[in-house]
């Protein structure tokens, strides 16, 4: 009896190991697309063959709004989550994207709470990470505080500069939690 606890057990946690998986990283070849990244992934697919090629001269040649990154840091970025849904097929996301790389990496970002979700032309990845975001277009950026959403940034910025952006979506989340203790 005892020896078919143990077997049960190690079934089942094999089994449940094996239901958890998460593939991060996936990238795939589109007829139409030409290699493509889908779902979960990290920071460093994008310094990799073919993705190197638009990240890497977008990322080193944006310059910084320094007045914005001073503010960002006063409005404590670091205690927000981020998650970015992008197309590797989409110019708009070719340009975004290495732009809000450079920006969290000079704000001292933790890259925890930085998650991104590659998706293809239909907006869907192939877990479904992004099916919570509702998401319309490509790069969209959510920026959000203990779970809760408090801004996103669609497509391109509003003002033009990702960080000024950032720095409003983060002023905003200030006053409206100010507003709470009146």
């Amino acid at each position: 009896m005892k020896k078919l606890i143990i077997a049960a057990i190690t079934i089942l946690s094999l089994w449940s190991c094996e239901t958890n998986k998460v593939v991060v990283n996936r990238q795939v070849e589109s007829k139409n697309d030409g290699q493509m990244l889908l779902g979960t992934q990290t920071k460093d697919q994008f310094l990799k063959e073919p993705f190197s090629d638009w990240y890497s001269k977008e990322h080193e040649e944006y310059t910084l709004d320094e007045a914005a990154m001073v503010e960002l840091k006063k409005a404590k970025l670091k205690s927000y989550q981020i998650t970015t849904v992008l197309g590797t097929w989409c110019e708009d996301s070719h340009r975004e994207f290495p732009r809000m790389m450079k920006i969290l990496e000079a704000a001292g970002f933790p890259t925890e709470k930085l998650t991104i979700i590659a998706v293809n032309r239909k907006k869907e990845s192939p877990e479904g990470e992004e099916g919570k975001f509702n998401i319309q277009k490509v790069p969209t950026f959510i920026i959000k505080k203990y779970g809760r959403e408090v801004g996103r940034i669609i497509e391109m910025p509003k003002s033009g500069y990702l960080e000024r952006d950032l720095v409003e979506i983060l002023k905003k989340d200030d006053s409206s939690v100010k507003d709470l203790f009146k």
